[in-house]
C-alpha cells in the first residue's frame, strides 16, 4: 500500500502594506504614545516661547536671534552628534539626552516663575538644547527604527509623522489653557514632564528581531567624523536624495509663506481664508503620512518622482484664478509632500549601513539646517521679483526641471559600487545605482 504523498506547506502569507502594520510591536506602541507625550509637551512651550522671548527682551529682532542661536549647533556640529550616536549604546542615549532637555525645560520654568530670565540665560539655554538636540535627533529616530523590522520603518515613520501633528495639534490647544490657569512657567514645566516620561519608558523598549546584531555592531564601530562626511559624499543615492530634498525645500515647500501672500494678494482672501488653506495643507499632511506609511520599498527615484509632481501641481496652484481653485490644488499638493517625505526619511534611515546611520543622519542635520535658514529669505526674494504667482510657477518648474534634468543625467552613468567599511574590513555595497536609487 503506497504512501499517500505529504501535503504541501501552506503558502507564506503576504507582506502586510497597512500603514499601522509596525504597531503590532509593543515596544513601537509604547515608543508612539511617548512622542506623542513629548511632542504635545514641546509644542506647548514653543506656542508660548515666542511670546515669552517677546515679552522679556520687547523685540521682535531678538525673537529671530534666540531661535536662531538654537539652530545654530545643527549647522555647526551636527556631524559630531552623529557620530557620537553611533559610538554610544542607543537607549542610554537617547535616555540621558532626554533626561537632559527635561532638565533645561524645568530650569526655564523655574527662571520664569521666580521672574530671573533674562536675555542672556535665555540664549544659553537656547544654545545648549541645541546642542544636545544634535545627539537626540538621530539617536531617538534610530531608536524607533530599531523597534520594527527593515520591511516595517516606512509604517513607523509615517506613524511618527502622525504622532507628531496630533502631538503638534493638541500641545497648541493645552498651551493657552495651561497659560491661563497656571501661567507660562506651567507650558515649560510641563514639557519638562514629557521629556522625564520618554526617558522613562526607553529602558522598557526592546528591538525587532534582527536588529540586535545591528545595534552591536554600531556600538564597536570608532567615532569618525571624516568617515561619515566621506561615505556621505560617496553614495549617489544620498547625494541624488540631498540634491531633491534642497530644491524643493528652497523653491517650494515653504507654501505658508508664498500661498500666505497668493490668497491676501492677488485672490484678494483675508486671514480666514488663509486659515482655511492652512487647515487643508495640514489635512493633507496626515492623509500623505498615511499613505506613505504603506510603503514597502521606498527609494529615492520615488522621492523625485513625487517631488517633481508636487512641482507640476504647485505651478498649476500658481496659476489658481480663484480661492476654490487653490484649494483643490493644496490638498494633492500636500499629499505628494507628506509621502515623499515619508519615503525620504525612509530611505535616509535604512540606506546606510547600521554602523554609519548616525553619523549620516549627522551630516543630514547639517545640510537640513542650510536648507531651513537659507530657503525662505531666497524664496522672499523670488517673490520680490516675480510675486506670489511667479514664484509659484517658477519654483515649481525648477524642481520638475532639475529633478528630470537628473533622471536623464543617472541614465547616462555608468553603475558603480561603493566600499563601506565594516569592522577591519571593507566589502562592496550594493550598486550604487542600483535598485535603491
Amino acid at each position: 500500500m503506497s504512501s499517500s504523498p505529504a501535503s504541501a506547506p501552506p503558502p507564506a502569507p503576504a507582506p502586510s502594506r497597512s500603514p499601522w502594520r509596525s504597531l503590532r510591536y509593543r515596544s513601537m506602541r509604547w515608543w508612539s504614545v511617548a512622542n506623542f507625550v513629548s511632542n504635545a509637551g514641546t509644542w506647548m512651550q514653543l506656542t508660548v516661547q515666542n511670546l515669552l522671548v517677546l515679552q522679556i527682551t520687547g523685540s521682535a529682532a531678538a525673537t529671530g536671534l534666540s531661535m536662531s542661536v538654537q539652530a545654530a549647533p545643527a549647522l555647526l556640529i551636527s556631524v559630531f552628534g552623529g557620530a557620537a550616536v553611533d559610538r554610544w549604546p542607543r537607549k542610554l542615549t537617547a535616555a540621558v539626552s532626554q533626561a537632559m532637555l527635561g532638565a533645561i525645560a524645568f530650569v526655564t520654568a523655574l527662571m520664569v516663575a521666580l521672574d530671573r530670565l533674562d536675555v542672556t540665560s535665555l540664549m544659553v539655554l537656547a544654545a545648549v538644547t541645541g546642542v544636545i538636540a544634535t545627539v537626540d535627533g538621530p539617536a531617538c529616530s534610530l531608536l524607533g527604527n530599531d523597534l520594527v523590522p527593515a520591511e516595517d520603518v516606512p509604517s513607523a515613520i509615517g506613524v511618527g509623522a502622525l504622532v507628531h501633528q496630533a502631538g503638534r495639534l493638541t500641545g497648541a490647544a493645552l498651551a493657552g489653557v495651561t497659560v491661563g490657569f497656571l501661567g507660562t512657567a506651567a507650558a515649560y514645566a510641563a514639557n519638562g514632564l514629557s521629556f522625564l516620561f520618554v526617558a522613562s519608558v526607553i529602558p522598557f523598549l526592546r528591538p525587532a528581531r534582527g536588529a540586535v546584531k545591528q545595534v552591536a555592531a554600531e556600538r564597536r564601530e570608532a567615532m569618525g567624523v571624516r568617515e561619515g562626511l566621506a561615505f556621505f559624499a560617496r553614495r549617489p543615492r544620498l547625494l541624488a536624495l540631498a540634491g531633491v530634498t534642497g530644491v524643493s525645500a528652497v523653491f517650494g515647500r515653504n507654501y505658508q509663506l508664498t500661498l500666505a501672500v497668493l490668497v491676501t494678494g492677488p485672490l484678494a482672501g483675508g486671514a480666514g481664508s488663509f486659515g482655511t488653506v492652512s487647515t487643508v495643507l495640514a489635512a493633507g499632511g496626515i492623509v500623505g503620512a498615511v499613505l506613505g506609511a504603506r510603503l514597502r520599498r521606498p527609494s529615492v527615484r520615488v522621492v523625485g518622482a513625487l517631488a517633481a509632481a508636487g512641482g507640476l501641481l504647485q505651478v498649476v496652484a500658481g496659476l489658481s484664478p480663484s480661492l476654490a481653485v487653490l484649494l483643490v490644488m493644496v490638498l494633492p499638493m500636500a499629499v505628494v509632500e507628506s509621502v515623499s517625505d515619508t519615503a525620504g526619511t525612509a530611505v535616509l534611515q535604512t540606506d546606510p549601513p547600521a554602523h554609519m546611520r548616525g553619523r549620516v543622519l549627522g551630516v543630514w542635520g547639517s545640510i537640513g539646517t542650510v536648507w531651513s535658514l537659507g530657503g525662505p529669505p531666497a524664496l522672499g526674494l523670488l517673490m520680490e521679483l516675480a510675486g506670489a504667482r511667479g514664484a509659484l510657477i517658477a519654483g515649481g518648474l525648477i524642481i520638475a526641471g532639475t529633478i528630470g534634468a537628473g533622471h536623464l543625467l543617472r541614465a547616462r552613468l555608468p553603475v558603480g559600487a561603493v566600499p563601506v567599511r565594516g569592522g577591519d574590513t571593507e566589502a562592496p555595497a550594493r550598486a550604487a545605482l542600483g535598485t535603491a536609487a
